[in-house]
């Protein structure tokens, strides 16, 4: 057998994986040329969450990313990752799409096209196969692999087999999540060689603690080309180590020939670079084998903390870890890859945060109707039932999804050049992520961010204890808490600490809750993208009335009672978990600011309270049990509450804690959000 090749994945699978995407290209252009001289078969470094992340965080141009990357590196083939004819979004396009973008990556400096489909519909691949075929560029087509009763070696083969017949250039088994083991790697890659006589390239990512192992029987069953990441920036959610694997293979049939003094040396400056990343840092640093059960890939799981830590609920992950494999199981066995991984993963948050599909996103609808290819297996049918109620269809598509939707580029070229769009790339940023694009034409200009502003510490942080100010807005006063983490908490209340100069990150004022009506807060923080009624609307509960997207899905929010709705945060807004957005039967009385919403550790408050207060004597105190943080308000000032209830969350020990009432009644809070508060210090009285 010849030598084993390899391609580096630290130009995007890494850094997708450990550091939410976060990479910029100014860090990454310094090491291409050492990069360049190593005799990789390809450098992964373009696609998948990248160009996403690219213009919703880093105020990059995806496109001019890889031209820079195409132009340090003219010996190193650049490899993409695509989802077939979901191409870099989170649904499919017309096939007029797919064709002008595979065309457009091709001509700016992809060398290698990864398709891959989370479904493993083939239906789903061909186009963009055919698409990639026409530019003469390399085509891999790549299984998603999982473990699941429905996926055998078998079928993996037999999927191998129609994926040459497309004409795939090699086959890649893509294992997202670490869940391949050795032996069974081995037996794998055997049986897709028996059917096939193109190359095989293994990805598997180190979350288990396998990979090392898997990589290696894979070389051992015919495995021509592996994946690693250079070693500091590989293990944890990333991949097996660059220089582990070259050393392992050395000396045998499948030795790479690759320099491990040069590998060492781009290790040496990866490893600087990885500090500027540490607030993303994934905590899964280690072996995890939880993910043998919930599956989840190393990419999802760093977005999945980041997620987490925005709701507020962090110390949620193992109820979600368990809950993906339920929303796995009911949505037929999906392979959990983007998108499927983002829309069980945000499923799965919203069944611990709200029951088990109490808020159905309509992308997990989509999933388990059709809409985005054939299942493995068959979808819950209650759930389904569901979906179909939903999002108002008849039945189950059984057709290409793709093949439902009409031509629809020049119509996306009108939309974006109204948005802003100035070249056919920007057309195409605009058809993968036309909510956060519009945002990103208008402040490019500004330029990419610089990743050292990613260390620079928020307000409060530097002494750990919370910055407060006064604000007065209208006449009337507030106190501003910035946390510890940056995070922000408005209550209307004077106090005498620091006078407010600015507040960094906050968004456009919105008007104040009357007190008159019925408050809807958002469930979870996220974008106010638009009303579903007009201002003054007479609702039902249950009426939709406006959409928040949240972890990249849309939330809609429903009226809980009956009356003219106004809404207290213009369409755009950035909004915290539990601020309040509605106001069911009230009137506008003033202005407030209202606080921005990323990234927030805690909450501002549900409804405007008082400063610290005494208990009146009259009610049933309740106490902090521990010494901590007053993060939020759990309902709202003066609601009634049952014994059990959650009123306050206290942040304690890194960790957050529910206070519950002990008795029913009408809740008072003693103490604004972001007050530190001592162990059995009253903050809330029930009477």
């Amino acid at each position: 057998m010849s030598k084993v090749k390899l391609t580096d994945l630290v130009l995007r699978d890494a850094h997708q994986s450990l550091h939410a995407t976060r990479m910029t290209t100014a860090d990454m252009l310094p090491a291409c040329p050492k990069l360049d001289k190593i005799g990789y078969w390809a450098l992964e470094a373009w696609g998948g969450a990248t160009f996403d992340s690219c213009i919703r965080f880093l105020n990059e141009d995806p496109w001019e990313r890889l031209r820079k990357l195409h132009a340090a590196l003219p010996n190193t083939p650049i490899m993409m990752l695509l989802r077939g004819q979901n191409l870099l979004g989170y649904r499919h396009y017309a096939d007029d799409v797919v064709d002008k973008f595979v065309e457009k990556a091709a001509q700016t400096g992809v060398g290698v096209f990864r398709i891959f489909d989370a479904c493993n519909d083939p239906r789903n691949l061909k186009r963009a196969a055919d698409a990639a075929k026409k530019t003469g560029k390399h085509v891999q087509m790549a299984i998603s692999y999982a473990t699941t009763p429905y996926h055998t070696k078998e079928i993996y083969a037999d999927l191998a087999k129609k994926y040459a017949e497309f004409g795939a250039d090699s086959i890649c088994i893509k294992d997202m999540s670490g869940l391949l083991k050795p032996y069974e790697a081995y037996e794998l890659v055997k049986a897709i060689k028996a059917k096939v006589s193109i190359p095989v390239e293994v990805h598997t990512h180190a979350t288990t603690g396998l990979s090392v192992a898997t990589l290696v029987k894979s070389a051992e069953a015919g495995a021509e080309i592996l994946d690693t990441a250079i070693s500091s920036m590989s293990m944890g959610t990333s991949h097996s180590p660059t220089e582990t694997i070259v050393e392992a293979l050395k000396g045998t049939e499948f030795d790479t020939g690759l320099d491990i003094n040069a590998l060492l040396d781009i290790a040496v400056y990866f490893r600087d670079v990885r500090k500027k990343y540490a607030k993303f840092e994934s905590s899964f640093l280690g072996a995890d084998t939880r993910i043998l059960v919930s599956q989840v890939p190393g990419g999802m799981l760093s977005n999945l903390e980041n997620q987490l830590k925005e709701q507020n609920a962090s110390n949620k992950i193992d109820e979600v870890l368990k809950e993906i494999a339920v929303v796995q199981k009911d949505c037929g066995y999906i392979p959990l890859v983007t998108p499927t991984s983002q829309i069980v993963g945000t499923q799965a948050v919203f069944n611990v945060l709200f029951g088990r599909y109490k808020n159905l996103t309509t992308e997990t609808a989509d999933l388990v109707t059709g809409r985005y290819g054939a299942l493995a297996a068959p979808a819950n049918p209650e759930l389904v039932k569901l979906a179909l109620a939903k999002n108002n269809y008849d039945a189950v598509l059984t057709d290409r999804p793709a093949d439902k939707i009409a031509n629809e580029y020049d119509k996306m070229a009108e939309e974006a050049k109204a948005a802003g769009a100035e070249t056919d790339e920007d057309v195409l940023t605009y058809a993968m992520f036309p909510k956060v694009a519009p945002k990103f034409f208008k402040e490019r200009a500004g330029g990419p961010v610089d990743s050292a502003s990613f260390g620079v510490p928020a307000a409060g942080a530097a002494s750990g204890k919370p910055a407060r100010y006064d604000v007065n807005v209208n006449g009337a006063n507030y106190s501003v808490v910035v946390g510890p983490t940056g995070s922000l908490a408005i209550n209307a209340a004077p106090s005498t600490s620091t006078p407010l100069k600015a507040v960094s990150g906050a968004s456009a004022p919105a008007q104040a809750i009357s007190g008159g009506g019925t408050v809807i807060p958002a469930p979870v923080a996220g974008t106010v993208l638009r009303y579903s009624v007009g201002e003054g609307t007479e609702v039902s509960p249950g009426t939709t009335i406006l959409i928040i997207e949240s972890m990249k899905m849309e939330l809609e929010i429903k009226a809980t009672s009956s009356g003219p709705v106004h809404f207290l945060v213009p369409a755009g807004t950035q909004v915290a978990s539990q601020q309040p957005v509605a106001e069911i039967g009230g009137s506008a009385v003033g202005q407030a600011p209202v606080a921005a919403a990323a990234p927030v550790e805690a909450a501002p408050v549900v409804s405007a309270a008082p400063a610290a207060d005494a208990p009146s004597g009259g009610g049933t105190v309740i106490p902090a049990p521990v010494a901590g943080t007053v993060l939020r308000y759990a309902v709202n000032e003066g609601a009634s509450v049952q014994s059990g209830d959650n009123v306050i969350i206290i942040e304690s020990m890194k960790m957050e804690l529910e206070i519950k009432a002990t008795i029913a009644g009408s809740v008072h809070f003693l103490v604004p959000a972001g007050t530190q508060v001592a162990s059995q210090q009253p903050v809330a009285e029930i009477g």
